[in-house]
């Protein structure tokens, strides 16, 4: 690999997190819920309760990882501080929509949320850190959910662009960058969390994440519209969950699986930067009996185009279409997107394919298809830390795949990618959407809590905050 970085110099350096996965104070300043906080941890079954909200809505688990997180309402300040002191450019993260709306569907916001998120987006001024904001991050409140059926009901629509209008305008000055939807595309495989409805009430699940995509990038498209009139300055975004799927042989069969596989991606991404739906969704409608119900000014709605894409990027799958294959196969499934196993690749103690080159190719993929900027707003390792007897953290794994991730990119810079930064995922140690623990780290700050959320909350710097530090401040040149 070429060794000579090609990071221009206002490249945005940073982290991510999420309001749900990192602040706590679940009821706080008067916090409404969002289907997170009714998740339990991994030992009592928490991915099989995210397949059933049902079950989350009927019964009490003894423990709510979201509720306490790790406590960012009271310790944001000594964490940004912490951030700062890696140099980092910028810092992704979300505005919880129930701590603006309780219930989502008021008038009025809560002016305690306003608050809370006016004190952060400051703090991160503070030191010349750039918030880069999404605006829902699997956090509809859960009285649209209970009420509406979540996204599979239009009326959200609205709700979701009154709670885009007034952060907006509250925070125009402070927020540039905003992202509209966390991985859009998440909503395909979990309903709850990427739409606030449970797919086993429908008759047809397919057409219910159909028509709550539709409603999710009409929504998308209005909020993007908003933005620009309340300031021509902002940049706004979409998301997508990315990772290039690898036929699993040269059988035609198994390349067309891959395309259409990246093609369910693809689906909302087409529509966010090009403005219309993809000639392709015809025929996958006409086949799967889906019918779409659309106003007739969606189609000028959806005209509002994005500025860039981000993504996230953990690994790559493999697909066959061979039925035999796919029953017989030895599978990874430490990702919610099912791969069979790449023979080429290792794999992280969460069973995730480490694929580094991946992170080229897929970015290259997007780049030639959009020809917008790309900003890879996640990418990181989880891994169990362990602290040794003189309380340093030895993270060089995490180092490792990093340093990997990030000289990929620089590759793919210099194959002509327009890349607008890079935030590593879990910046600091926060709980793990997919499966509520702590013990799946990706930070490069310790924070003392377990999977049961026991722990002084304590923050420590690990191996890798130095190396990071170092990295910024060389503007990648240390690789």
């Amino acid at each position: 690999m070429n060794k000579t970085k090609s990071f221009p110099e206002n490249f945005l350096w940073g982290g991510a997190i999420a309001a749900n996965q990192y602040e706590g104070g679940y009821k706080e300043g008067g916090r409404g819920l969002g289907p997170v906080d009714f998740l339990p941890n991994k030992d009592e079954d928490r991915v099989h309760v995210m397949y059933n909200p049902h079950l989350a809505m009927s019964q009490t688990f003894d423990y709510y990882p979201s509720h306490k997180a790790i406590d960012g309402y009271h310790y944001f300040k000594e964490d940004i501080a912490l951030f700062a002191e890696m140099g980092f450019k910028c810092l992704r993260l979300s505005i919880s929509w129930p701590r603006i709306f309780p219930q989502g569907d008021e008038k009025e916001p809560n002016e305690a949320g306003l608050k809370f998120y006016d004190d952060l987006f400051d703090e991160c001024l503070k030191y010349d850190i750039e918030p880069v904001v999404t605006l829902n991050h699997f956090d509809t409140p859960i009285y649209l959910y209970e009420k509406y059926d979540g996204w599979t009901n239009r009326s959200v629509i609205d709700f979701f662009t009154n709670y885009a209008t007034v952060v907006f305008n509250r925070y125009k000055g402070k927020v540039k960058y905003w992202l509209t939807f966390n991985e859009i595309n998440i909503l395909q495989v979990l309903p709850f969390l990427g739409g606030s409805f449970d797919q086993n009430k429908f008759e047809n699940p397919t057409q219910a994440k159909y028509q709550a995509a539709h409603h999710q990038l009409v929504a998308s498209a209005l909020a993007t519209k908003i933005g620009r009139e309340v300031d021509s300055n902002n940049m706004i975004g979409c998301m997508l969950a990315a990772g290039e799927s690898y036929p699993n042989t040269c059988n035609p069969d198994d390349i067309w699986e891959a395309k259409m596989m990246d093609r369910e991606g693809f689906f909302f991404i087409d529509v966010q930067v090009r403005g219309h739906y993809p000639s392709y969704s015809k025929r996958f409608f006409e086949e799967h009996n889906l019918t779409i119900h659309q106003e007739p000014e969606d189609a000028d709605i959806l005209k509002n185009t994005v500025d860039f894409i981000g993504f996230s990027y953990y690994s790559t799958k493999v697909v066959s279409g061979d039925e035999k294959v796919l029953s017989s196969a030895e599978k990874t499934d430490g990702n919610i997107f099912s791969s069979l196993e790449n023979p080429y690749l290792p794999k992280s103690q969460w069973g995730w394919i480490i694929d580094p080159k991946g992170l080229r190719i897929t970015m290259n993929t997007l780049y030639d298809r959009y020809q917008i900027p790309l900003f890879v707003v996640e990418n990181g390792l989880g891994a169990v830390d362990k602290i040794e007897d003189n309380g340093d953290i030895i993270d060089d794994y995490r180092i490792d795949y990093l340093r990997e991730h990030i000289l990929a990119m620089d590759e793919a810079i210099k194959d002509g990618v327009d890349v607008l930064g890079y935030t590593t995922w879990g910046c600091i140690d926060i709980i793990s959407a997919g499966t509520g623990q702590m013990s799946k780290r990706y930070g490069f700050i310790y924070v003392d809590v377990d999977d049961w959320g026991k722990g002084t909350f304590k923050r420590s710097k690990k191996k890798s905050f130095t190396w990071y530090k170092e990295l910024i401040a060389s503007n990648g040149d240390i690789m």
